[in-house]
């Protein structure tokens, strides 16, 4: 009989992207060239809280080309290695097989992406104007989760337990959490797109996220033996909520999406700074009041339809 000895040396157990985070972002103390950021995500001050619903007026959203893809520009600092590259590259081309989402290289677009090794993992939510970091620290975020959960951010996002109806799903555990990290439980004032809570979205954090004593700060309601925050890539809720603000629509490339999108969205002008580059609509403009009640009537015909199919 032979006996074959596979090496184990250096094999890590696959972490959730919140562990992953909560690691790379640990103590860090950020040089002073960088943005100030709480938890992983850049702000202007303490008070301030975007999101991609709430913050649409004020021009967070990325424009749609007339083509009606979402072409987002982006540059790579020269420092990753080849491997860090193809694990970068691939968190972006996740995107554009489920959205109208289009990472790209920057030619010469004002609003971009610049996509550096800085001190741990973070980005802004939203687009900010001119070029703004997405930080993916070397030595701690190139994964494939980590990624898409910053990218996700620079798109308009933020985190699961922020939401606005966070309280009917998952119950803080105050005292649980260490003092200097209650802010990541702030709740936002979000609207969401129409999906549900969910626990294995991308931007959920796990049970014990920001914990003094190693017990829970979040647990789930009404089952606390619900999984929650073991999530290693985009959930459908993730990538439905991303269409639905988007207004992606099957007519993009053959793939297929959810179109029942959010009202709050729609006919809302872009101010400056934020004006629309040449050769691109406002998404927001691009369907007028009667397309979008022929929408509504068109999703309200489908629900009928599964209705009565259910009843068979």
């Amino acid at each position: 009989m032979s006996v074959i000895c596979v090496h184990m040396a250096g094999v890590q157990p696959v972490l959730s992207v919140g562990e992953l985070l909560e690691r790379a972002n640990n103590g860090i103390v950020r040089d002073a060239d960088e943005p100030k950021v709480i938890g992983d995500i850049v702000v202007d001050d303490e008070n301030d809280e975007r999101n991609a619903d709430p913050c649409t007026a004020q021009g967070c959203m990325w424009p749609k080309a007339t083509d009606g893809v979402v072409y987002v520009p982006y540059v790579i600092a020269n420092h990753f290695s080849s491997r860090e590259l193809q694990v970068i590259q691939r968190g972006l081309d996740s995107f554009s097989s489920v959205s109208c989402i289009r990472f790209y290289p920057r030619s010469n677009e004002r609003d971009y992406l610049s996509i550096e090794s800085r001190s741990g993992c973070y980005s802004s939510v939203g687009r900010r104007g001119y070029a703004q970091t997405v930080s993916l620290d070397r030595n701690s975020c190139i994964y494939h989760s980590t990624i898409q959960h910053e990218l996700l951010h620079a798109l308009g996002f933020n985190h699961e337990q922020s939401r606005s109806d966070r309280d009917d799903h998952i119950r803080v555990v105050w005292e649980n959490i260490d003092d200097n990290m209650k802010y990541n439980f702030d709740k936002i004032n979000t609207l969401n797109q129409g999906t549900p809570y969910d626990y294995n979205s991308v931007m959920q954090y796990h049970r014990t996220a920001f914990s003094n004593n190693g017990q829970p700060t979040m647990v789930p309601i009404p089952n606390s033996d619900v999984p929650i925050g073991q999530a290693t890539q985009m959930s459908q809720n993730d990538i439905t909520r991303l269409n639905r603000l988007y207004m992606c629509f099957q007519k993009h490339g053959g793939f297929v999406v959810d179109d029942a999108l959010s009202l709050g969205s729609v006919l809302s002008p872009l101010p400056a700074p934020h004006s629309v580059p040449q050769g691109a609509v406002d998404p927001r403009r691009e369907y007028s009041v009667c397309n979008w009640l022929l929408l509504l009537t068109r999703i309200e015909k489908k629900s009928q339809i599964q209705l009565l199919s259910s009843r068979r």
